[in-house]
């Protein structure tokens, strides 16, 4: 097999923040691999809040493809995968590019979709549309730009909070756009008693749930809050790895999984698995990423409660095709072979 990899720089369409800070160009790893004359695509989207950056990724790849190199096989992939937790514990993001290229690479070769290989069928309406983020703004535009997704035909809509305008901001999207389903996302940004407050005055316009509203550090805090809210919790920055779902599951209702948080699909299957196992609703979320790993989460679909896998549309242009979206819906059924990544 050979391998390689570059590093592209990819502007947003709006700049994009959060209570963290504000993002306007997103840098992805991306990653190929090629045997037989097929070439999977991957793509690493670091995160700081995770311990990684573009250079993190870009030091520790040539290992982790030497990995494969040196196993020679890419339908080994749970042997690459264990073989990965070898040259670094860390690294998730890395570690996702690789796994999904390889996943890419073999559904190319079995003239497969991913789908088929995790054992799922695409067909139906079962399938949870993806939710539109409206990042945080001022008031007004925050509501345009809610206004402009429901007119996109983007059925749920999830908003960053973590400001002193938050209820401000959810009764002027609500009145905007009454038919939306809403979602919230804190982004540890709450007090333990500031987030049941929050919740509570949340729940009367109609919020589906709420996503991390206390620091992941401090778990005494998720549980208060899950205890004590009227909404469901999902737990996304308290939830990094399979490893973590027996840690969280009495004190939030639905785990967030991300592929660059677990390291690829591989370790994704596992959360998934292990959350069922633990009575969790499940959500697949992302970072903002190119479709050359975004395409590999929409094959989790079929598995999935809540998708909030977006990161591709917050662009202003991607390098890379996948399944096309219509009203929020991924069409995954037309992938014919891969994660439907393509090359523009």
């Amino acid at each position: 097999m050979n391998t390689r990899f570059e590093t592209v720089s990819l502007p947003l369409d709006v700049p994009f923040e959060i209570a963290r800070g504000t993002t306007e160009t997103a840098e992805n790893v991306i990653v190929e691999i090629e045997h037989d004359g097929e070439i999977g695509y991957g793509a690493a989207a670091p995160s700081r809040r995770y311990g990684e950056t573009t250079a993190t990724v870009e030091g520790i790849l040539p290992e982790l493809l030497d990995v494969v190199e040196t196993v020679g096989d890419p339908h080994a992939r749970r042997t690459i995968a264990d073989r990965m937790k070898t040259v670094t514990r860390e690294n998730p993001a890395a570690k996702a590019a690789v796994d999904i290229a390889l996943w890419d690479l073999v559904g190319k070769l079995l003239s497969q979709p991913v789908y088929r290989l995790l054992g799922c069928s695409a067909a139906g309406d079962d399938r949870p549309p993806t939710s539109f983020t409206i990042g945080i703004d001022d008031t007004e535009t925050m509501v345009e730009r809610a206004r402009e997704a429901a007119a996109a035909e983007y059925p749920v809509l999830k908003l960053k909070l973590g400001t002193d305008r938050d209820i401000e901001i959810v009764s002027a999207i609500r009145k905007a756009v009454p038919e939306a389903i809403l979602r919230v996302d804190a982004n540890e940004a709450w007090t333990p008693k500031e987030a049941v407050e929050k919740c509570r005055k949340l729940d009367s316009y109609g919020v589906e749930f709420v996503e991390q509203p206390v620091g992941a550090d401090d778990p005494k805090a998720l549980r208060y809050v899950y205890e004590r809210s009227p909404l469901p919790i999902a737990a996304d920055e308290s939830c990094r790895t399979p490893a973590d779902v027996p840690a969280i599951a009495d004190r939030c209702d639905i785990a967030n999984l991300k592929l660059m948080k677990t390291g690829g699909l591989t370790p994704a299957v596992e959360l998934i698995h292990a959350a069922r196992a633990h009575g969790l609703d499940v959500m697949c979320g992302c970072m903002i990423e190119t479709n050359a790993s975004i395409a590999a989460a929409t094959h989790l679909l079929p598995l999935l409660d809540y998708a909030d896998l977006d990161g591709s549309l917050l662009l202003e242009s991607d390098p890379y095709a996948g399944a096309p979206v219509s009203a929020g819906r991924f069409e995954v059924e037309n992938v014919d072979r891969g994660t439907g990544a393509t090359l523009r």
